[in-house]
């Protein structure tokens, strides 16, 4: 059977049998991720300032992260390219969150539960950047 040229994408992303294998790695990479650095801000929250444990959790996490986004999930070499990329995207994503946990805090949230808001629109973003500097690199 011939393949049609007209893929059916999501956020330009082709779905097809490679992009979906990399969609459910990061998902695996990004739950250990996630917890990671929610355990070492939880942690650190309870005896520091918010942002200073939420800084300590994401560079803990950061390291983890390019490893495993690298090997595993879009099967790259870790390189000078895409590392230097993957901290880019990974500052924008930082900035990101710090703006969010700050709102969400902000506006009533407690310190254990503002990390969730967070999470829900920073990961999508953050595969979305990843996944254009390993693509890309």
């Amino acid at each position: 059977m011939k393949e049609s040229k007209h893929k059916k994408k999501w956020f330009g992303i082709p779905l097809d049998r490679q992009s979906l294998g990399e969609m459910i790695r990061f998902a695996i990479v990004g739950v250990l991720v996630t917890v990671i650095h929610y355990v070492v801000y939880w942690l650190l929250q309870l005896v520091m300032n918010v942002n200073i444990a939420w800084t300590a959790g994401y560079i803990v996490g950061f390291v983890f992260n390019y490893y495993m986004s690298a090997r595993y999930i879009f099967r790259a070499k870790a390189n000078i390219k895409n590392g230097a990329g993957f901290g880019g995207a990974h500052i924008v994503n930082y900035l990101l969150q710090m703006v969010l946990l700050n709102v969400f805090l902000k506006i009533g949230l407690s310190p254990t539960m503002a990390p969730v808001g967070v999470y829900a629109v920073s990961i999508p973003v953050n595969f979305l950047l990843v996944r254009f500097v390993f693509k890309h690199s």
